[in-house]
């Protein structure tokens, strides 16, 4: 069998596109990175002695005397909380659960409205083949939320870095998907003995193993430079020409459709807003009980609209969206008027507003708007959205649904690390939980209504996703972020401190995969109740065993 020019024009827009794409989350993150973010924390961090003080006030004088204690985000959630809500302390931690809700809403729309309908489009622009781009641009959109959060997590100033609540939300995101999600996804479909494929799970759990064992070396050690760090991120482009070679010479996976798996990802809504008609007859009571549901449905759309506004129209008139569904002229000459003037707000948020060079980047950030939105007036139509010099707008897209999604991830990382001062609660393990759950919550939706209404190749798909998206987190995702990060102290290495705690979560994630294997092996490969039953237990034993060590480590 030979290759096409077709397929080798195919290969060469693959290739671009990932080029493409490294740079470009490169060149953010370097913008953005500290070289003193992995530095271990000091036992004197300033921070901490939050813990010394009882009310409020006190808590608020010491804070104005240090910097802030989150580095990431635009919000110093502490001195908010302590500085403002002295009499009404129940009502400040809510208002901080509400937008934690928010944040996560925020992220994970952002990621599946935008970010992944950019990917979808680009990866037919290019014409890559269903299966490349299942295991990279379908990756890279389940897996942002993840991505931009460990991007963030790395971040920091004056040795105060999160990189502890990084490497424990892959973990926990990781250990979440191939336990829980694969846990209730064999539990379901125990009795209707649905056979997973041999080959692309053996190949699946091999490469997440050596991923793993790859990230337990470098926490043992202790310490990365920029070209270790860059093998590690190397080894996803090694695991995706895995499975592109065997697509193309060994047959696998010849069905898999990228547009299939994102109708999928959608199947929710229609299960739950489904109404069942006997044979299309309805009587008046139920006519009217319907009646009735429709419009107390209408004003529940109308609520949510109305509370939702405030976080949906700042992105809809910064992020270029070119889809038949969603085009409108109007929204989209805002766009890319107003995305380079949001840029620009970004680029000055560590500068003086008065200050020369911000007054250079806010003008230039306006006249490159004013001149895209003249140019969109004049090449666009009110009826459909443009047919020619699309890769412009996709990649306009792109590059602002990115960041958003780093936005939010940075707040988001941000609130996290300031809830866990405010309850005496590890970072670290509001990463392994809360940050991990509220990422994946996604894949759980997504893989489980998949596997239990599309069939055999539902489940078989679903399954290979509770892989396929972790080992993406772990070396990609962390990957990327450890480059990024290398290459500010390039020749030297980063230091990342040694975390017992974190291998012991390792250990249970490796147990967790052995012991679908073995059971997988012995059952014919067939998805059963013993090996869910296995897997949840795994997962609430680890868990378990981190919550009592740091509730531990309070008294």
């Amino acid at each position: 069998m030979g290759f096409s020019f077709s397929s080798i024009r195919c290969g060469y827009s693959y290739i671009t596109f990932l080029v493409f794409v490294l740079c470009v989350l490169l060149t953010f993150f370097a913008t953005l990175v500290d070289s003193s973010v992995l530095k271990p924390k000091t036992e004197h961090d300033g921070c901490s002695a939050l813990k010394h003080f009882h009310d409020y006030e006190s808590k608020c004088a010491y804070l104005k005397t240090i910097d802030p204690c989150a580095s990431q985000g635009f919000v110093d959630y502490l001195s908010l909380l302590y500085c403002n809500f002295e009499k009404f302390p129940l009502l400040g931690q809510s208002l901080l659960f509400l937008w934690l809700l928010a944040l996560f809403y925020v992220l994970g729309h952002t990621a599946s409205e935008y970010f992944c309908s950019s990917l979808e489009s680009l990866s037919k622009l290019l014409n890559l083949s269903p299966t490349v781009a299942g295991v990279t641009l379908l990756s890279l959109g389940n897996g942002a939320p993840d991505l931009f959060a460990s991007l963030v997590s790395f971040m920091g100033e004056d040795s105060k870095g999160t990189y502890d609540v990084g490497l424990n939300t892959v973990v926990g995101g990781s250990s979440f998907v191939t336990c829980v999600v694969v846990g209730i996804i064999s539990i379901a479909l125990r009795r209707r003995g649905v056979r997973i494929e041999r080959s692309a799970f053996v190949r699946d759990v091999c490469f997440f193993c050596a991923a793993i064992g790859s990230l337990g070396l470098i926490l043992v050690y202790g310490k990365i430079n920029f070209w270790g760090a860059l093998g590690f991120c190397s080894l996803y482009a090694v695991y995706v020409a895995f499975v592109y070679l065997s697509w193309r010479f060994g047959g696998e996976g010849g069905e898999f459709d990228l547009e299939s798996v994102h109708k999928r990802g959608s199947l929710s809504e229609p299960i739950l807003q489904r109404v069942d008609l006997d044979d299309g007859v309805v009587d008046e009571e139920h006519r009217s009980n319907v009646a009735d549901d429709h419009q107390r449905h209408y004003y529940w759309k109308m609520v949510v609209w109305v509370m939702t506004l405030p976080i949906y129209l700042p992105r809809r008139l910064t992020i270029p969206v070119v889809s038949e569904a969603k085009w409108s002229k109007p929204t989209a000459v805002g766009s890319v008027t107003f995305a380079p003037v949001l840029l620009s707000l970004l680029w000055n948020s560590k500068r003086s507003p008065t200050s020369v060079e911000a007054r250079v980047v806010y003008l230039t950030g306006c006249s490159v708007g004013i001149v895209l939105g003249l140019i969109a007036i004049s090449t666009t139509k009110k009826s459909n959205p443009p047919k020619k010099w699309l890769l412009p707008w996709l990649a306009g897209g792109f590059v602002m649904s990115m960041t958003w999604s780093y936005i939010s991830a940075q707040e988001l990382v941000a609130l996290l690390t300031s809830l866990g001062y405010i309850f005496g609660v590890s970072p670290s393990i509001l990463g392994l939980t809360v940050l991990a759950w509220g990422n994946s919550i996604g894949d759980l939706i997504t893989n489980v209504t998949m596997a239990l209404h599309d069939g055999d190749e539902g489940a078989q798909v679903a399954v290979s996703g509770c892989y396929a998206g972790p080992i993406f987190n772990t070396l990609f995702a962390l990957g990327i972020s450890l480059v990024g990060c290398a290459w500010e102290v390039y020749p030297l290495s980063i230091v990342i401190k040694t975390d017992p705690r974190l291998l012991e979560s390792l250990g249970f994630l490796v147990v967790g995969l052995v012991w679908s294997f073995l059971v997988l092996f012995s059952n014919r490969m067939r998805l059963g109740g013993v090996m869910g039953v296995g897997l949840l237990v795994i997962y609430l034993a680890s868990l378990s065993i981190r919550i009592l060590q740091t509730v531990g480590d309070s008294y």
